[in-house]
């Protein structure tokens, strides 16, 4: 099993700081890990996206939503509160098998709470065919990095102004628009066993570890000093 990454306080903080966050795991935390977080309103774009192409940037100045840019590829992504992210840490391996192990991992946690999940592609989880999860990879010297999405009652408003995907990647899902294609696990799931986000959380980290280690404020100072490498905006 895994340990689960604590920060020491509940501070909010930003889509960047976890970026950071993730390779400061990677390079100074023995073993796997993971952890679950949370952010204001943010547009995360792949590396080799073109930012202007897909992100709305009229839209994210005017209603406050930040834009960063990740350093694994994948598609675009837009983040709120009722978002859940996940960081998943591991040795180094080949990318299929790391992401294999992964989403066989969420896919069954997700099932656990009686939900017909199931893999789809490469990187993404579906509940009766709706995209509930999408997931992107960062491999580093000596480790490897998933980070991936969890849809739980995310502003699909928002969302639909904040980014726009290419035609041609909607078309190779029979949808016209992103809605069409993604809904909230709040939709699916019964109220009396999973009856917030937060609680969503509890059963992934409980799922998922075994322990957990909690940074340091030296740690955090570190982190944040790496920060600036993802902001776009």
């Amino acid at each position: 099993m895994m340990k689960n990454i604590v920060l020491p306080d509940k501070k909010e903080r930003s889509l960047a700081f976890y970026l950071a966050m993730e390779e400061f795991v990677a390079r100074h935390i023995e073993g796997e890990a993971v952890f679950v977080w949370r952010v204001a309103p943010t547009v995360i774009i792949g590396r080799n996206q073109d930012l202007e192409a897909e992100v709305n940037m009229d839209y994210c100045r005017s209603h406050d939503v930040s834009v960063v840019r990740r350093k694994s590829g994948g598609g675009c992504v837009y983040s709120d509160m009722g978002n859940i992210m996940i960081s998943f840490i591991s040795g180094r391996g080949e990318v299929a098998s790391v992401f294999e192990r992964y989403l066989s991992t969420m896919t069954s946690c997700l099932c656990s709470l009686g939900l017909p999940a199931e893999k789809s592609g490469r990187n993404d989880i579906l509940v009766d065919a709706r995209k509930v999860s999408g997931n992107a990879f960062h491999q580093l010297p000596d480790r490897s990095i998933v980070h991936g999405t969890l849809l739980y009652d995310t502003d699909f408003a928002a969302l639909e102004e904040a980014i726009r995907p290419p035609v041609e990647k909607l078309q190779r899902h029979g949808v016209a628009s992103v809605r069409q294609r993604v809904e909230n696990l709040k939709t699916f799931l019964d109220p009396d066993m999973i009856p917030s986000v937060e609680d969503l959380e509890n059963h992934i980290v409980n799922y998922f570890t075994d322990g957990s280690v909690v940074l340091s404020s030296e740690d955090i100072l570190e982190i944040e000093k790496k920060t600036s490498e993802y902001i776009v905006m």
